[in-house]
């Protein structure tokens, strides 16, 4: 029976959901989605100074929006604590751990020593082999054994075969002085207990690797597979920070990007089929897989972001999209869409998807349809609007009453009047554009009468030219 694919994402609730932590999200998605398998959702709130129940609802909120659904509640790693020193207790019983009762200040005194001898500063506890009834009535931590010669040398689907000398890890603290798990423990039991198969998560976790390797080995419990990803980098190479600007998920939900175009993108970061660029979810998908992910730093480019984003709104069915306008308005505070304006965006999407790479694009392109009566119109519509066009304009209006309602008549229309004012159809249309949109900005004018219809159309053109 084929093995069920189970993969995670562990944020910490120490901050909102980073662009690199939505794609090592949608990285452990798509490998499961793809496989029939389980995504589940860990927060990893064992820094309780810093964790917060805000931050750990942002990261939800970024994961939804983003569509990245997991399987079951999330789990909290804070509530398994007991869970994991009962596991420590065990490797004390099994002498795979040990107490050790050195001091702070006893360690950092070798430390300054190996330091002044130019020596290794890895902390070797002179408790490691001591038995119990040697044992002080003292405070102590549990640490680990771990081993001193040879070579551990991990398989990771990412780098390849992977080795570190044994003399390089320390006998690593399981349990502290008050009996509570660290951080490191907490990540190998809860992997191991949730039945996680596939490990996918960035490359600075890939010396951590070694050191949780070493509770897998001691439980002897199956390991999971290993994929260490690169980081993401900005356009200048440099590890992608606010300089670069926005790089919280919720910031470009905010900035109006489509969750499957930021889905697209963030896939394409670092991982590659064949030379596809614009794909659904159904292709991703079925083409994740761990072999296509590079070893080397993924560079963020927001033209590139922009130009997936635009292909995947012009793709968008019409009802989806204005759903996720809704969405976007809400996050960003702006009034929600009347009725009517929401039936006007429905019936105008086919002439306002391409092109527009935002939503904020999309809208502004929307204008004619949104706005009521009388316009407000931009500085530039103001202009177009002289007496001449206003005088052409008004010979329009009576034209219109009883014409048939369809492309071909209205241009048909327009253009006899732009040629008995030995004038060119192009130079009516910016009068028309202004009259109907009060924007520079804005679908065709005959894409526009024929969304607004007849009597608006005709009450926005007497408007115009009064």
């Amino acid at each position: 029976m084929p093995m069920t694919v189970v993969t995670r994402f562990a944020p910490s609730p120490t901050g909102s959901l980073h662009i690199g932590g939505a794609r090592t999200a949608l990285f452990n998605w798509l490998y499961a989605r793809g496989r029939g398998g389980k995504f589940l959702l860990r927060i990893e709130d064992t820094d309780r100074a810093r964790s917060s129940d805000e931050n750990t609802q942002a990261i939800l909120d970024g994961l939804t929006w983003l569509g990245l659904d997991w399987d079951g509640e999330p789990s909290s790693q804070f509530a398994n604590a007991e869970r994991h020193a009962e596991v420590a207790h065990e490797l004390l019983a099994n002498g795979k751990a040990y107490k050790c009762f050195s001091t702070q200040d006893e360690i950092e005194a070798f430390r300054e020593m190996a330091r002044a001898e130019n020596t290794s500063t890895l902390f070797r506890s002179p408790w490691r082999d001591v038995a119990e009834e040697d044992h002080p009535d003292a405070p102590y931590v549990v640490r680990i054994k771990a081993p001193r010669e040879g070579s551990t040398t991990l398989h990771d689907e990412v780098q390849g075969d992977v080795t570190w000398q044994n003399d390089q890890l320390d006998d690593m603290i399981l349990l502290r002085s008050d009996g509570t798990p660290v951080y490191m423990l907490a990540v190998v039991v809860d992997d191991h207990d949730m039945g996680v198969t596939h490990i996918i998560r960035g490359d600075d976790h890939l010396v951590n690797a070694f050191r949780q390797n070493l509770i897998y080995e001691a439980m002897g419990w199956d390991k999971p597979v290993l994929a260490h990803i690169p980081l993401i980098f900005g356009p200048d190479g440099k590890k992608l920070s606010k300089r670069h600007g926005a790089t919280g998920a919720a910031e470009y939900q905010k900035m109006g990007y489509p969750a499957a175009g930021m889905r697209n993108y963030l896939a394409r970061l670092g991982w590659s089929h064949g030379d596809d660029e614009f794909f659904t979810d159904a292709q991703a998908k079925e083409w994740f897989d761990l072999d296509g992910i590079g070893k080397s730093p993924a560079r963020f480019d927001f033209k590139k972001l922009e130009n997936i984003c635009g292909q995947h709104i012009a793709a968008s069915d019409d009802a989806a999209l204005l759903h996720e306008i809704k969405a976007f308005l809400a996050v960003t505070g702006a009034d929600p869409l009347t009725d009517t304006q929401s039936h006007g965006l429905l019936t105008a999407m086919y002439c306002l998807k391409d092109r527009a790479k935002t939503f904020p694009q999309l809208l502004e392109k929307a204008h004619f349809v949104l706005a009521e009566r009388p316009l407000e119109r931009d500085e530039r519509s103001d202009k177009m609007l002289d007496t001449v066009s206003r005088g052409i304009l008004s010979e329009l209006t009576p034209q219109l009453q009883n014409a048939s309602w369809d492309r071909d008549t209205l241009e048909g229309l327009v253009a006899a009047l732009a040629e008995a004012h030995d004038t060119k159809l192009g130079k009516l249309a910016g009068p028309l554009r202004a009259a109907l949109a009060g924007r520079s900005v804005s679908p065709s004018v005959f894409d526009m009468m024929l969304v607004i219809g007849r009597d608006e159309t005709i009450a926005r053109l007497e408007e115009a030219s009064a």
